[in-house]
Formats: C-alpha cells, sequence, structure tokens
C-alpha cells in the first residue's frame, strides 16, 4: 500500500468500485455501497477502518434490514476490491458475520423509521433527475483525477491530490443527496388531490388587503424556491399560511415589519399528474 492508498478516504474508494464494475451490477450495488459510505461517514479514512467497526456494522444492519444478509455479501465485495487495490493492509470482508436476527416489523416501528416524505411538482423532479445524471456524468472524470495525481510520488505533500480528493468527495456528497431526494420524493398529483385548496404545485392569486395590491405566486418545496419567479416555499410564512386554504379565505402572515393581510381570490392547479419513474 503506497503513501497515497494510504488516505483514500470511504466515498472515493466507492466511487472507483461503482465506476469499475459492470452496468448490471452498478444498477444492484449502488444503494448498498452508498449506505456503507455514508454509515463510516464520507471523510473517514479508508485504512484507519477497524474490525470492530466492520463487525459492529453487520450487527446494526442484522437489527435494522430485512436483505442484510444479501447486502453483506456486496459489502464482502468491495472489502475485497479495497485490499486489492491497497486501500487497507487486511481484508475486513472477514469481520462480516451474518448473524440470523428477526427483524421488528410493526406498525409503530414502521412510522417512526419511515422516510419523510418530500412534496415536489413534476417540474422539480425532472429537474433534479437531469441534476443527478449531469454529475453523474463528471464522476470518471473526476476519478481519473484522483489516479492522475496519485501516480506522482515525488512528494512530500501533495496539494493536487488533496483537490483531486476533495472534488470527488464533494461530488460523491451531491449524488448521494440528490439520489436520496428522489427517493423520498412524493410528487404531486391532482388526481388525489383536494382541489378546493391551496398545496404545492399550486399557483396562488392574493389580494394585498393593505393597498389592494393582486400578487401571483406558485406554491412550491422548499428546493425550488425562486422568488424572481414568484415561486415560494409552502414551509415559508406566506406559503403555511396559504396552504389548506381555500379561495375567498383571508389568511394573516407575521413579519418582522408587523402583520400582513391578504385575501385569496383564486387557486389554479396547474401541475400535471405524474408518477416517479
Amino acid at each position: 500500500m503506497d503513501s497515497n492508498s494510504k488516505g483514500i478516504k470511504v466515498a472515493e474508494a466507492a466511487a472507483c468500485f461503482i465506476e469499475g464494475i459492470s452496468a448490471e451490477e452498478r444498477e444492484s450495488f449502488q444503494q448498498t455501497i452508498s449506505h456503507f459510505a455514508r454509515w463510516f461517514g464520507k471523510d473517514k479514512v479508508f485504512c484507519e477502518l477497524m474490525p470492530p467497526e466492520i463487525a459492529n456494522y453487520a450487527d446494526r444492519l442484522a437489527i435494522s434490514d430485512a436483505e442484510y444478509t444479501k447486502k453483506l455479501e456486496v459489502v464482502k465485495f468491495f472489502l475485497a476490491y479495497a485490499k486489492k487495490e491497497g486501500f487497507i493492509k487486511t481484508n475486513l470482508s472477514t469481520h462480516l458475520k451474518s448473524k440470523k436476527c428477526k427483524v421488528k416489523n410493526n406498525n409503530n416501528n414502521f412510522k417512526k423509521d419511515a422516510p419523510q416524505k418530500v412534496s415536489l411538482t413534476s417540474d422539480g423532479y425532472e429537474k433534479i433527475k437531469t441534476e443527478l445524471e449531469e454529475l453523474k456524468k463528471q464522476r470518471p472524470q473526476a476519478i481519473e483525477e484522483v489516479s492522475k495525481a496519485a501516480a506522482d510520488k515525488d512528494f512530500r505533500e501533495n496539494a493536487p491530490l488533496d483537490a483531486a480528493r476533495e472534488r470527488l468527495s464533494h461530488l460523491e456528497g451531491q449524488i448521494i443527496e440528490l439520489q436520496e431526494l428522489l427517493k423520498k420524493a412524493e410528487i404531486i398529483d391532482e388526481c388525489t388531490k383536494d382541489t378546493d385548496r391551496a398545496g404545492i404545485g399550486d399557483c396562488v392569486v392574493l389580494t394585498d388587503l393593505s393597498n389592494m395590491e393582486k400578487l401571483e405566486y406558485t406554491l412550491v418545496s422548499t428546493r425550488e424556491y425562486d422568488p424572481s419567479k414568484g415561486k415560494i416555499s409552502g414551509s415559508s410564512p406566506l406559503g403555511k399560511a396559504i396552504v389548506g386554504k381555500c379561495a375567498s379565505d383571508n389568511i394573516e402572515v407575521m413579519v418582522p415589519a408587523g402583520k400582513l393581510c391578504y385575501k385569496i381570490e383564486k387557486i389554479e392547479h396547474v401541475h400535471k399528474a405524474k408518477s416517479k419513474k
């Protein structure tokens, strides 16, 4: 294991591993490998992982995941790869012991552990998918930059290597974040929505009761917030006051300058029904 391999981080190794396997394996392995990287932290240096930490990971996975045996096999494959590439000195996969364990699955636990849904408009969902694909296209180049910088061994401190690793780590973090967001996404569906009340994806026309000025806003998720285009977050003070209200309702919003009063004139359901693909 050379001096450069000693400093490689878990997220960087995970990216190299994913890039080097087949498309079919990538589809099957990526979620498990991403979970492993998040568990230990994207900035964790791979060679600093200790056998007890690996054993604890297996134990915790057994408690929380019904398919943990299958996932352990994927992690073993990854750890064997890490040993072969010199990222770690020993094959840590020997410390992944499969255990027979019943996963608790009562209603209370399910509700407690279920991921929180994130409401998105169809356009917002598609934009995130596009952003994710663009980031994935940058991955091969980022990995290549790390490899090229690591090839230069005639130095004590390799600033280009540190910069390349930092870029790859940041890129992987963005990819993981968007993948998790898409998993939690709940696309607004007009067909299942109470059309009398305002919600995410709706265009709302208001009258400012202080000066009778007409205002028009589109309610969106926090991620889609763009005041320059009249898009306000449903979790903003004004958004919260509007969500769930009907046309002709009066609303009040407290701001540092005092109380603002509006009347909801019209609610237009401009989004299109669409399910996740």
